[in-house]
């Protein structure tokens, strides 16, 4: 076993977990990277994502990052996953829904910069308009596709 790291570094398969959040209202949480952050930084995401550890589940790993970066605890249903061929390496990427609490959000500083909920509607002006890293573009697009509760 290698971690994500090692596992870009050469190109080699890993795998990812993400989560789209949506309120009681049904509206996507977007979130804009810290600008110090490593991977992408001062870009936008309408998704919690992690890489799934050695043992770990899809699911486990969905839970554990929503946990972490957004101080939130909620089950979440996997939605699809699907190879992405991403821009740093390709990997596994799997996409999980959870139904969350718009009070209870309490990001991590050096995850997140700032954070909003936003419509279906604005959510798609969003993706056009708004820096977002391209990994989350391509689920959302991903997700236009496959999903029965599309954006409104």
């Amino acid at each position: 076993m290698v971690d994500r790291s090692e596992a870009v570094a050469a190109g080699w398969l890993y795998r990812m977990s993400m989560v789209l959040c949506r309120d009681a209202a049904g509206r996507y949480l977007v979130h804009r990277r810290p600008e110090s952050s490593s991977r992408f930084p001062g870009e936008y995401s309408w998704l919690v994502a992690g890489a799934v550890g050695a043992g770990e589940s899809y699911a486990q790993a969905a839970r554990r990052e929503l946990r972490e970066e957004m101080g939130v605890r909620a089950p979440v249903r996997p939605l699809f996953t699907f190879l992405c061929r991403g821009e740093l390496s390709p990997y596994w990427f799997a996409v999980h829904e959870a139904t969350v609490d718009q009070g209870r959000i309490a990001p991590q500083a050096t995850e997140v910069a700032w954070h909003g909920w936003l419509s279906g509607t604005e959510l798609r002006d969003a993706m056009t308009s708004w820096k977002f890293v391209s990994d989350s573009r391509d689920a959302y697009n991903r997700y236009l596709e496959l999903a029965t509760d599309t954006p409104q």
